[in-house]
């Protein structure tokens, strides 16, 4: 397993990470135990999970993977072999988090709840990495574009990082991150942290792949300068990249099947440059998941590909694929199907 430096921890972690937050909903405990079970036998030891998950979001389930987690490693008794990592989440309406009834926030008290409750599931007294799932003001994220100049008010980055200070002074949470953030929301929590001595964000978990590439545009920059570590999740664009979506397809079991989630991935030019890359992976000798995996992995700027299935034998195919080699003609040919249509699926 090729290992990548975190940040400035002085750590490093695995290329690739288990994604997790199916487990609750679209697979079973069991099915999450196999999946951790089979992952850390191939020496992927990093898991990264979040109080949201399962998805989709809602009461019945939160909580519920990380859960899963923690009974995997209280059966296993390795939590000294996992990196592993969770996130609080963001600002919203949804209001089944907190005990108040209030909709989520990025704030002290949210996140002393949010750290007790993860632990308390999770079963174990420490997190390896804390992230913020989106940020606590508006931003574009999930597929969003245009700017907008939002007058909202929110929890100024300085007081973020004071929140989770005495967590990381205490040591139950050993490094802190973000997710979903954008180029200034980064550098302003390298700034404050800076000036201040507060802890110091190590990654950003953002969504990177084929038809989003916008990470490149002004934070992979950031990442490189700075050292703050993507962890790259949605590398299959929720499975579009496999395309087995084409057409409209919805095969029975998917996630766009059953949730009708996935818009993100159904926009103007979608449709083609995700026809493109599948026919581009068969052209190489390559399944389209080989060619969108692997992608990600070669990326200069890239630390970990967090990866999902539903399925070992999806699991098994994603962990393969970052052994396929990668040509300085299939470089060539990414780069002149994303010069055609760049950035479809933001």
């Amino acid at each position: 397993m090729i290992m990548k430096p975190l940040g400035r921890t002085g750590l490093s972690v695995p290329l690739i990470c288990l994604g997790t937050m199916t487990w609750g909903e679209q697979n079973t405990e069991a099915e999450g135990h196999a999946q951790m079970d089979y992952a850390f036998e191939r020496g992927l030891n990093f898991f990264d999970t979040a109080e949201l998950y399962s998805i989709p979001p809602r009461p019945e389930t939160t909580g519920s993977t990380e859960r899963i987690i923690g009974t995997w490693m209280k059966a296993r008794g390795n939590r000294d072999k996992i990196f592993l990592a969770s996130k609080v989440a963001g600002r919203s309406p949804m209001n089944w988090f907190r005990d108040s009834g209030e909709g989520s926030r990025v704030n002290k008290a949210n996140i002393d709840e949010a750290i007790t409750k993860s632990l308390s599931r999770l079963q174990t007294d420490y997190l390896d990495l804390y992230q913020i799932h989106w940020p606590d003001r508006r931003v574009n994220m999930f597929g969003g574009w245009s700017y907008r100049d939002y007058k909202d008010d929110y929890t100024a980055f300085e007081d973020v990082l004071a929140a989770l200070a005495p967590w990381v002074e205490k040591g139950v949470i050993r490094h802190i991150g973000v997710s979903n953030e954008t180029a200034w929301g980064v550098m302003r929590y390298v700034e404050e942290a800076e000036r201040n001595g507060l802890p110091r964000i190590a990654s950003i978990q953002n969504a990177y792949n084929l038809v989003n590439r916008t990470f490149e545009i002004g934070l992979a920059e950031v990442a490189m300068r700075e050292q703050v570590s993507l962890l790259a999740y949605s590398p299959l664009a929720q499975g579009y990249l496999t395309g087995k979506y084409l057409g409209g397809a919805r095969p029975p079991g998917a996630r766009s099947t059953l949730f009708e989630r996935g818009q993100r991935y159904q926009g103007p030019g979608a449709e083609t440059a995700l026809k493109n890359y599948v026919e581009l992976a068969a052209a190489h000798g390559l399944t389209p998941a080989q060619l969108a995996l692997k992608f990600c992995a070669t990326r200069e700027f890239m630390t970990s590909v967090i990866i999902g299935a539903t399925s070992m034998e999806q699991l098994a195919h994603a962990i393969d694929a970052f052994d396929v080699a990668w040509t300085p003609e299939l470089e060539a040919a990414v780069e002149t199907l994303h010069a055609t249509i760049p950035n479809p699926c933001p």
